[in-house]
């Protein structure tokens, strides 16, 4: 079955008297702060109040306002793989399984079946409803969790082969409160189910803190303004993202253009994933058209996409390519057609497929592909592909803590070295970008705080030399990771990607350095281990994690020679990379050698980027087009 998911036009309700444009720009920016003052209100909730490292340290949840019809009206500072193309998907399916709504009642959601991006992301929905019963808006709050209930202590059980394998606890829109008071039936299977409950149930009050701070200021603004002035500004605001939407495609190119790539090998794929995304962009009419239809049946992996996730990683891609002022919202979401069908890896999964890594890997290559597609369209739009994998350096990892005659369980996901972004046309990558999906919006963990709540030691975390996808602008390079447990054994899950396939660089940039994961045993000797976990590390053994990094955009010898003279006095890359790369002499102080530059980039000169052959014979035959730095860590790497 061949199905176009669009998110239908979310309007607002009632508009000002004589039914016409009801706001000026000036009250329209107004009301738009105080939404977003609503919004970073609830994140804030959040971030103070979460029990797990995921939520307190890393912050890996978000917070949004739909329209009563669910259309997405106001996002924070999320990850956008939360935030985009799912929250009304899950506003629908409450709307479908709850058609009465009524003041106090709370849901847990986290079914990818109904919306949700995968399990592992508790979503609180709170409708906000006025004083004559009538459900004006919702509030979404969702996080990421420790633990979810698998049937292994993971939250990305890549090697499910369906969601009975897999375990998680699924709640397809259930009704956790109701007149404000908890279903105690509800929270005890999940406190039953899950490793560590205290630490579960006091994630659970975070979000549902959150979702009430946001339902509680709306009540409050539409006290101050008026329910019709929000409904009016629900309108108008959806209605001028839509135009910003389309006056930023037609300044684009005009064209049609097919990208692939390919997941590394995996549990259920030994022979990864190939996927492809067609983007056409039509200026005239303002469209953007990304068909995904052509792509593989889903898999028995947890590698599969929920509908949310592919719909959001494609329009991920697009908003990375587009003018970053344009608002994130229903309204332009309306100017991006996104064409899926059932039982595509990248489309819409069907029950009991899994879907448990979908919010990562597939959807970052997804992202990355979309937004190389625009690079290839023109020069100037678009960018590289982003460092993707969930490394052992952001493993879910468990075990039994008995520091100071202890034994207390303990499971979490670290957050201790992120991928390399990608670069664009006119920026380098964002050394701590992570992955396409949480857009830089992830915090790096303090070590310290790390090693306070789980029992283990860090032994390094540095930046990898020469790791970076070579360019006119560079991608970020990889970070290297070690860390071992203290006290007794300690088990990592993680779900890797670029080991095999590295991250593309666009418009004749590089490709960043693969990614690789190895066990240091006690005598210090390394050995390599399988791109997806889990491991079992023993007091004395260590983890060490190179993170992928992200590809490069132009030319490396089209680079700015003083900037990679920088990049090598910054310890980035080494002398040797930048002449053999970026084709740039550094004299014995580091400075450029400008006569030496010149003469060694003029076989190579070009008028721009746009001519950029990769096969041209004239080209240094030891750097290939595809060129992937940056051998698999040992003790000699620099």
């Amino acid at each position: 079955m061949t199905t176009e998911r669009s998110a239908p036009p979310a309007r607002g309700g009632a508009r000002d008297g004589d039914g016409g444009a009801v706001r000026d720009g000036a009250g329209l920016a107004v009301l738009a702060h105080r939404f977003e003052a609503i919004v970073r209100r609830m994140s804030n909730t959040l971030a103070r109040s979460g029990r797990s490292g995921v939520l307190n340290t890393a912050r890996d949840f978000s917070c949004c306002v739909l329209t009563a019809e669910g259309g997405v009206l106001m996002t924070g500072q999320s990850p956008p793989i939360h935030v985009m193309g799912g929250p009304d998907l899950q506003a629908r399916s409450l709307l479908e399984f709850h058609p009465e709504l009524r003041a106090g009642d709370a849901f847990l959601h986290n079914s990818p079946y109904h919306g949700n991006t995968h399990a592992a992301d508790h979503s609180i929905l709170v409708p906000v409803v006025d004083d004559a019963g009538v459900h004006r808006f919702t509030v979404l709050a969702k996080a990421h969790q420790a633990d979810c209930g698998n049937s292994v202590p993971t939250t990305y059980m890549a090697s499910a082969r369906d969601v009975y394998e897999e375990g998680a606890l699924i709640f397809p829109v259930v009704r956790v409160q109701e007149d404000y008071t908890d279903r105690a039936d509800i929270l005890r299977m999940c406190e039953m189910r899950i490793r560590v409950p205290h630490q579960w149930r006091g994630d659970y009050l975070a979000i549902l803190g959150s979702a009430r701070i946001g339902e509680q200021s709306l009540l409050r603004l539409a006290e101050e303004v008026g329910w019709d002035a929000l409904d009016s500004f629900a309108h108008d605001w959806l209605d001028y993202g839509e135009s910003r939407m389309a006056a930023a495609i037609a300044g684009l190119p005009a064209g049609e253009t097919t990208v692939t790539t390919r997941h590394d090998p995996f549990p259920g794929v030994p022979d990864g994933v190939p996927i492809s995304a067609k983007v056409a962009v039509d200026p005239a009419r303002g469209m953007i058209d990304i068909d995904l239809r052509d792509n593989p049946d889903c898999v028995p992996s947890g590698l599969n996409l929920s509908e949310a996730s592919s719909r959001t990683a494609a329009l991920i891609g697009v908003f990375n390519s587009i003018d970053h002022t344009v608002p994130h919202n229903q309204g332009s979401f309306r100017r991006v057609r996104v064409h899926l069908r059932e039982n595509c890896v990248v489309g819409i999964p069907r029950h009991p497929v899994s879907c448990s890594v979908a919010t990562t890997n597939l959807a970052n290559r997804l992202g990355n592909i979309v937004q190389r597609a625009f690079a290839d369209l023109g020069d100037g739009i678009g960018m590289a592909e982003v460092g993707t994998g969930m490394s052992p350096s952001e493993a879910v990892v468990s075990g039994v803590d008995r520091r100071g005659g202890g034994a207390e369980p303990f499971v979490n996901q670290i957050f201790t070295g992120t991928n390399g972004g990608a670069a664009g046309p006119f920026n380098d990558g964002w050394l701590t970008m992570d992955d396409l999906g949480s857009g830089g919006t992830l915090l790096l963990d303090s070590v310290e705080i790390d090693e306070l709540k789980q029992p283990l030691v860090i032994h390094e975390r540095r930046l990898a030399r020469d790791t970076e996808g070579a360019g006119r602008m560079r991608g970020a390079p990889g970070l290297t990771v070690e860390y071992g447990p203290v006290g007794g054994d300690l088990e990592a899950v993680y779900a890797n990607d670029g080991s095999v396939h590295p991250m593309s660089g666009a418009r004749g940039g590089l490709a960043g350095a693969r990614s690789a994961q190895q066990l240091r045993h006690r005598d210090g000797h390394l050995s390599d281990l399988d791109i997806c976990g889990p491991v079992r590390v023993a007091e004395g053994e260590r983890l060490v994690a190179r993170t992928s990094g992200g590809g490069g955009y132009g030319p490396p010898d089209t680079r700015d020679p003083w900037a990679v003279a920088l990049d090598v006095r910054e310890g980035w890359i080494s002398m040797d990379r930048a002449r053999r790369i970026y084709r740039v002499v550094l004299d014995d102080a580091g400075a450029v050698d400008t006569a030496e530059t010149d003469r060694i980039r003029a076989p190579f000169a070009r008028a721009s980027d746009s001519g950029y052959d990769p096969a041209d014979p004239a080209r240094d035959p030891s750097v290939g087009p595809g060129e992937c730095p940056g051998p698999a860590p040992t003790e000699d790497t620099p």
